[in-house]
């Protein structure tokens, strides 16, 4: 049989003291000498019964002790009493009985219980109906057994009626403790649910720093590095390549000044998916001297994050082809089929992508993918180029109406 909880864990704290005050009016039944019934009495097992019934229920929790162990020396101390003590109010020890056991076992175990308690009570009025002593009673047995069965129905209303309060006491004091459970895992999800948020819009801002303000400055650079070079040569192409870094420049300091509300902002700037695009293909022609062969196929409307997301693997793409590739093929392919393919190759010196899986630009570019639910794929290899693919499935390009890409 298995345990419902401990001993003593009532969910309601006046049983206990119920308890103790149905024990006082056992022992001081036992006190008045009684009319009714000549029993013969043994008082002192009545007294160390009681003593040890009381004990069992106090320290059993205590104590490591089976509660099957527990019940089987509880129910033998009533009828110890009750048959060789007589007991007098061996119904309330009953009741007692019933209120620990439901604390202790299963609803079906209690009902077993319950039932073998009525049965012990039965034989007990059975019992002690031979020594009833009254004149009349004793010449008319009808009404011994009217007594028996009208006792024994009000036992057994008693004993169903209390396991079926107590049943319902421990129902809501167990709905209680589960209430309160939902409710500590229900804060602490919302904590973890806070804190992923957190970690989440920390890494888009990031994202957004590295893709705004890292294109600006990387085309900076190049523009001062080859305007550095032409100086001497070509004085006037020198002057115009500052020009442009000065531009950048501003760009870059402005999207610092901006913070958050420049990385909340538009990125397109109320550009077409494919102006935008030739934008970014005219800027990499400006800083390695290639113009990337571009075929964008969208027919229909695309989603905002969606577009952002294409507009920023593209840029960062031709950001790192621009640093590190020395390509001189560069293809963007954006076509819209059933599902929306976004390719951007070259055939530059390429990488070893075991060796560079850290890589904030490549991981920023999956993460985006990723969170709309899109496949990521990189293709590189030494001496033979990079590939990046990412592929959309329709029900996120179909997410939303927006103006036409």
């Amino acid at each position: 049989m298995r345990p419902f909880s401990p001993a003593r864990s009532y969910p309601l704290q006046f049983l206990i003291y119920l308890e103790w005050g149905l024990l006082l009016v056992v022992a001081l039944g036992e006190i008045p000498p009684f009319l009714v019934y000549q029993l013969p009495r043994h008082p002192w097992v009545n007294g160390v019964g009681l003593v040890l019934f009381t004990l069992l229920g106090v320290r059993s929790s205590r104590w490591i002790v089976q509660p099957t162990i527990v019940t089987a020396l509880e129910i033998s101390l009533i009828a110890l009493m009750s048959f060789v003590g007589n007991l007098r109010l061996f119904a309330v020890l009953c009741i007692i009985f019933i209120v620990r056991c439901c604390f202790r076992f299963t609803p079906r175990v209690c009902w077993m219980l319950t039932a073998g308690t009525f049965c012990l009570c039965l034989l007990i009025q059975v019992h002690r109906l031979q020594y009833l002593t009254l004149p009349n009673l004793a010449r008319n047995p009808d009404w011994l057994r009217l007594i028996w069965l009208s006792t024994s129905l009000l036992v057994g209303l008693v004993l169903v009626f209390l396991q079926l309060l107590l049943m319902a006491a421990i129902a809501e004091a167990k709905s209680r403790e589960q209430l309160a459970i939902a409710h500590a895992k229900l804060r602490q999800y919302a904590l973890e649910v806070e804190t992923l948020a957190t970690v989440q819009e920390r890494n888009r801002i990031a994202r957004e720093i590295h893709d705004s303000l890292g294109h600006s400055l990387t085309a900076f650079n190049l523009h001062l590095e080859a305007a550095l070079r032409m100086l001497r040569s070509h004085p006037k192409e020198a002057e115009k390549l500052l020009l442009e870094a000065k531009q950048l420049g501003k760009t870059a300091l402005n999207d610092v000044r901006q913070s958050v509300a420049a990385l909340r902002s538009d990125p397109l700037e109320g550009q077409s998916l494919a102006e935008a695009i030739a934008g970014l293909a005219t800027d990499c022609q400006r800083m390695i001297g290639v113009r990337p062969m571009c075929t964008i196929q969208v027919d229909r409307p695309l989603p905002a994050s969606l577009k952002t997301a294409t507009y920023r693997i593209v840029q960062e793409a031709l950001t790192n082809l621009c640093k590190y590739s020395a390509a001189t093929q560069v293809t963007i392919t954006v076509v819209l089929t059933h599902q929306l393919m976004v390719l951007v190759a070259d055939n530059g010196k390429g990488f070893d992508p075991r060796q560079n899986t850290t890589g904030f630009g490549l991981q920023g570019m999956r993460e985006r993918t990723q969170a709309l639910g899109g496949t990521f794929e990189l293709t590189a290899a030494l001496g033979r180029g990079c590939q990046i693919l990412a592929t959309f499935p329709l029900e996120t390009v179909l997410l939303e109406e927006v103006p036409s890409a």
